[in-house]
């Protein structure tokens, strides 16, 4: 008899480590903390974009920037300039609701927090939920010397109750929210006036941020990015648990499911992991896409393999990327939505993403050679083609591939309620597409 294990096994270990990351990783920040721990794990080297880099052939490193975007690469055995390289991407950032950073709202007696709306989130899935707060928190020590802590309070802190249908009998017929308005979260009832005088959100933050030993001679708060995040677990639902539902589905499934197949690949080729914070909100930003991060990782490991001029042209030209976002799987209730002859299916394999005009960044070629690695691991695959009058997203793929020059391919997990704060994917999907990715690097 086979010691092999049997499919459902290997999805219930690949889902429990993907459950706890998307746990563990409420913010950015978080995701690039939980990432680099599973590349330490493995034996990656972590690097200093400050220090001078010493690389070696066949070796694991990684580098952090903005604790929120991360690049984590194989040094391969192989000449750059003859083999390229292989590239996944994914995003570390979700659409939420950010504190503003003065967000004291003393009103009625209570403590509300004022919040932005970070990227398209769908906003009426906030009401009603148990909230907490995490987040990156900088501060001075008493000798001077400023510092950053990362905090996770973890309980439900902050809930934004509704208002009743008594009070507006026209809520179910369609209402615009005023994120302004309606979105403050509630905290904090005083019990008498001088309570709320007296209360301070940096004094609490200090006091939070003490409880780590990073952060116990903090003597004042001067910055912080906090977000509010859904307090419910992940979990497998439905009646035969072929559904994963979580928060930040979109899109730390896609940073998981890509590290694993990183981390289990051998270390023949050159493969590189980026994951990169700002997405959502257009990428431009030192730790976004649109900015230097990958470029300057991968010149600066060419270039100390390789002394020729033009080695960073040549190693891209044998290079091809993978980006890997989460697509949109066709809504019984909304099939209408859809192309008629472009509907994902959920567990039903990887959806190849393609748009005329350059929305996604796959073409013939790139579609090919992923086309024909999912036949090769015996996975099967779906497309998705916007409707031809309906407005289409976008990825990473595009942004990439427009500064590196590089060769795309979009590609995604399908996906139900993208963009609200509990998303809905198929249990099997994800270990299918890693498996895939794996062989990718493999190749």
């Amino acid at each position: 008899m086979s010691n092999k294990p049997s499919k459902a096994q290997t999805n219930a270990q690949f889902n429990k480590g993907l459950l706890n990351f998307l746990q563990q990783s409420p913010t950015p920040f978080h995701a690039v903390a939980s990432l680099s721990a599973m590349l330490d794990k493995a034996g990656f080297v972590r690097l200093d974009e400050a220090q001078s880099w010493k690389l070696e052939r066949a070796k694991s490193y990684y580098v952090c920037r903005n604790d929120s975007s991360i690049v984590a690469f194989k040094t391969g055995r192989k000449d750059l300039t003859k083999s390229g390289v292989r590239i996944t991407g994914a995003h570390t950032d979700s659409p939420c609701l950010k504190i503003k950073p003065t967000p004291e709202l003393k009103r009625q007696g209570y403590l509300q927090l004022g919040v932005e709306v970070y990227g398209g989130a769908l906003l009426h899935p906030w009401f009603d939920r148990d909230l907490s707060i995490a987040g990156r928190v900088h501060f001075q020590k008493r000798n001077g010397e400023l510092a950053s802590v990362l905090i996770d309070l973890r309980a439900p802190v902050a809930i934004i109750p509704s208002l009743a249908i008594h009070l507006d009998r026209a809520v179910n017929e369609g209402r615009a929210l005023n994120a302004q308005k309606e979105l403050p979260p509630l905290l904090l009832q005083f019990p008498n006036k001088a309570a709320e005088e007296k209360f301070s959100f940096a004094d609490f933050l200090l006091k939070e941020i003490r409880k780590n030993t990073a952060a116990k001679q903090a003597q004042v708060v001067l910055s912080h990015e906090l977000f509010l995040y859904d307090t419910q677990a992940p979990a497998l639902v439905g009646l035969e648990g072929q559904f994963i539902a979580s928060a930040r589905l979109d899109n730390l499934l896609s940073c998981y499911l890509a590290c694993r197949a990183l981390i289990d690949s051998d270390s023949e080729h050159a493969s590189v992991l980026v994951c990169n914070d700002h997405e959502e909100v257009g990428s431009a930003s030192t730790s976004g896409a649109a900015g230097p991060f990958l470029e300057k990782v991968l010149s600066r490991w060419i270039t100390s393999m390789h002394k020729a001029p033009d080695a960073m042209d040549r190693v891209i030209h044998h290079s091809f990327l993978i980006s890997i976002d989460n697509a949109h799987g066709v809504h019984p209730n909304y099939a209408e939505k859809h192309d008629e002859l472009h509907k994902p299916l959920l567990n039903a394999g990887p959806v190849i993403k393609i748009n005329a005009n350059q929305r996604y960044a796959s073409n013939s070629e790139s579609v090919a050679l992923f086309t024909a690695l999912c036949k090769q691991q015996k996975v099967p695959t779906q497309s998705f083609v916007m409707r031809s009058d309906m407005a289409c997203g976008s990825t990473i793929g595009p942004i990439t591939a427009t500064g590196l020059g590089v060769t795309t391919l979009d590609v995604g997990v399908p996906t139900f309620g993208m963009h609200s704060i509990r998303e809905l994917a198929g249990a099997d999907d994800a270990l299918a597409l890693s498996k895939v990715v794996t062989a990718y690097y493999d190749r």
